[in-house]
């Protein structure tokens, strides 16, 4: 798959699909269905508009570009959105990014997709245009509730990993290099390769939680270490079962399955140790 930021874009033919996609959930998956390119935005809008509205994303844009190449898209174009470009009207976006730049024959959105100044554009501006064929998406619904991005970010946060992923259409993941801790976990015999989250996009609520990482079932601890009182910042501590390996300076994407328990403060180390081995055990078959 070709990633060309617009100012680069060559005039052709292009089936679009436009918005901003974080998350590639199932909803942007059935509005990207049929596309030849996806048109998006980096940063997200909000970030220029309302910086102070702007939400914790839930996938870096290179993740972004990855989940999309899975679905078998030709090209992502970015839009670099900054101030400037926040101005341009609705009836511009169409005329110069739509047709004059990207040269759409059709546009696929979703029925919530709003673009222009003010976001005074809609789904309905686009239907108006006859120099393009408009495909208007409806919301899509898994178990009763409508599946968007704002509600995924609230069930991540919340720890509730296993029903984000039904509504994503694959686990939720969280990608960082692994940093090197103070190694406690060695000497409790459960070596973990450690991870600071991106303050600029969602973690998984404080809690212990079943995993995947570097093909492995995985153990991991999101949290602040209650029990040794370290007072440091949120650190995810991945403990990969049945292997030993020093994955020191390598990115790790780690693929939550489910949420085991919250975290708990322990009154001995030893108590420690002995849940670590349940929660080890627990994750071990919910991974099988």
């Amino acid at each position: 798959m070709q990633v060309t930021t617009l100012p680069d874009a060559e005039l052709r033919p292009r089936r679009l699909a436009v918005g901003e996609f974080d998350g590639v959930h199932l909803g942007h998956r059935e509005v990207i269905a049929g596309s030849d390119t996806v048109l998006t935005f980096d940063p997200h809008p909000l970030a220029v508009i309302r910086p102070e509205a702007a939400p914790k994303l839930l996938m870096s844009l290179d993740a972004k570009v990855a989940k999309i190449k899975e679905l078998g898209v030709r090209e992502l174009v970015v839009i670099p959105f900054d101030e400037r470009f926040a101005q341009q009207s609705a009836q511009g976006f169409i005329d110069q990014v739509l047709v004059g730049r990207l040269g759409a024959t059709h546009v696929s959105v979703g029925e919530n997709f709003r673009f222009g100044h003010r976001a005074r554009g809609d789904a309905a501006l686009l239907e108006s245009d006859s120099r393009f064929t408009t495909r208007v998406v409806q919301l899509v619904e898994v178990d009763g509730e409508i599946v968007s991005s704002s509600h995924i970010r609230g069930l991540v946060l919340a720890g509730d990993v296993d029903r984000a992923a039904r509504f994503l259409g694959s686990p939720f993941q969280l990608i960082g290099e692994v940093v090197a801790g103070d190694r406690r976990g060695r000497t409790l015999g459960f070596p973990t390769a450690n991870i600071v989250p991106d303050e600029n996009l969602v973690c998984p609520g404080h809690g212990v939680y079943a995993a995947r990482a570097d093909g492995s079932c995985a153990a991991v601890s999101v949290g602040v270490r209650p029990t040794f009182g370290t007072g440091r910042a949120v650190l995810v501590e991945a403990y990969l079962i049945d292997r030993e390996v020093d994955l020191y300076g390598q990115t790790l994407a780690v693929d939550f399955v489910a949420r085991l328990r919250g975290e708990r403060r322990f009154d001995t180390v030893e108590d420690l140790v002995t849940q670590m081995k349940l929660d080890v055990q627990h994750t071990r078959e919910l991974c099988a």
